[in-house]
Parts: structure tokens; sequence; C-alpha cells
């Protein structure tokens, strides 16, 4: 009968932080998506992305979404893509043996982003 948040179920911060690592380890090894990363500073990516998984499994901090859409708008990342992305994701929870339940909860959240974060050069369809 815990009432504990996923962000505190997954370790916190800290823990989140880990899980991030092993996920861009995985993403930079990935030549289908890596180039999306060629000029970008890793360490500040890799913080960031902790702070927004911290968010959106009910950690400390606030996220915006539109923030997320003005990131990613430039980058005309495609469906496929984030699928590949969200599979490194889905890849590193489960190395740090995340339970299922947990690991679904965070897969869900980041999947309500997807919208913000793949390209749309054709328009609403």
């Amino acid at each position: 009968m815990s009432n504990e948040t996923l962000y505190e179920r997954l370790g916190g911060e800290p823990a989140i932080g880990a899980v991030v690592n092993e996920f861009y380890d995985r993403v930079l090894d990935d030549d289908r998506v890596n180039h999306y990363f060629d000029d970008v500073d890793m360490a500040d990516q890799r913080s960031h992305q902790t702070k927004f998984l911290s968010a959106v499994t009910g950690g400390p901090m606030q996220y915006e979404g539109e923030e997320m859409a003005t990131a990613h708008e430039e980058l005309a990342i495609t469906d496929a893509e984030f699928e590949v992305v969200a599979t490194h994701l889905d890849e590193a929870l489960r190395a740090f043996d995340v339970d299922d339940a947990d690991r679904e909860a965070v897969m869900e959240a980041v999947a309500g982003f997807e919208d913000d974060v793949v390209g749309d050069p054709g328009g609403d369809e």
C-alpha cells in the first residue's frame, strides 16, 4: 500500500539519471538516430532528459510541452525514428530492472509527447 510516485519507485533523480545515461549510450550507438546529436552538448542533453523524465514520472520538476515541440520542430523526426528512440528508452529501463508496470507507465508518459517530437512537414492529415 504505497503512495509513492513513479518517480520515487524508480529511485528518484539519481536512478533516473543512470537510466538516461544508459539510454543515450544506446542512442549514440545507433546509426539510425545518432546523427541528431552530432552538434549537441551531451552532458547538457543528459541533464535535460533526466529533468524531463523526473517531471513526467511525478518528481518535483515541472516540464512544459511547448518547449518539447520547439526543441524538435526543425529536426523532422519521423514516427519510425521516434519508435527507435523509445525502444532504446524501454531497453534502458529493462537494463535497470524496472518492473513491467513502472516501465510501461514511463513509456506511456513519454508517448504522450510523440506529437511534439515527431516532425510533420506535410501538415496535419
